[in-house]
């Protein structure tokens, strides 16, 4: 099975340093985010990986020709900017088996894929984290405090898919799959749910995100 990285954005949220560097090459511990990301496919025995690429993507290009990653990996250039579905309608074009993958290129996570292989049009999910302490409350007492509680049955996208090869005719040409194809699934019965427990996962989308996962990153990806 093929997988496809979507590592076209600009990451504003991490300038300056994005506007040097696209936010797939932001180091994590002198690694980039994306090899970071090839390693964790390559682990569950994913050998062909299309990386979807739009801003500054020579620069990840020449990255990815020089490492030897012992993966076969393409890309799929956007000249504009398509959002997520649209460049995965773009990058499936290079794809003629029945289902693959599909990681956002800011999610560092030690998910099992094999879950998610067993279902097809299928997402991942968390349960929902807070940054916040969470107060539980009788009247106006507090009776317990909870930092940084994950939320029980309350389900977050985990920005990992895999998706059936006829999904591809639904996506549109220009737009995110979250707002176009995902909703209209679900109210079809169509989207499928994996859920997953007591994972790790963080998405890179501030340098506070790169900090908390550069203590943990080497136990998440081996």
């Amino acid at each position: 099975m093929k997988a496809i990285i979507l590592a076209g954005g600009e990451g504003k949220r991490l300038r300056p340093i994005t506007d040097y560097v696209p936010k797939p090459l932001v180091p994590i511990n002198n690694i980039p985010i994306l090899e970071w990301q090839i390693r964790y496919l390559k682990k569950f025995k994913i050998s062909e990986i299309i990386v979807c690429t739009g801003y500054k993507t020579s620069m990840i290009e020449n990255y990815l020709k020089v490492k030897k990653l012992g993966v076969k990996i393409t890309f799929s250039r956007e000249k504009t900017m398509l959002g997520t579905g649209g460049a995965i309608k773009k990058a499936a074009k290079q794809i003629k088996e029945k289902s693959f993958f599909v990681i956002n290129g800011d999610v560092i996570t030690d998910i099992d894929l094999r879950k998610i292989a067993e279902i097809p049009d299928s997402i991942a999910v968390i349960e929902l984290r807070t940054k916040y302490g969470i107060i539980e409350t009788d009247g106006v007492k507090a009776t317990k405090f909870l930092e940084k509680k994950e939320i029980s049955d309350l389900w977050m996208n985990a920005g990992i898919y895999h998706l059936s090869s006829k999904t591809i005719n639904d996506l549109p040409k220009k737009g995110d799959i979250e707002k176009t194809v995902f909703p209209d699934y679900a109210k079809e019965g169509k989207l499928n749910m994996v859920k997953f427990r007591n994972v790790s996962w963080h998405s890179i989308d501030s340098f506070k995100d790169i900090e908390e996962c550069a203590v943990v990153i080497d136990e998440i990806i081996k």
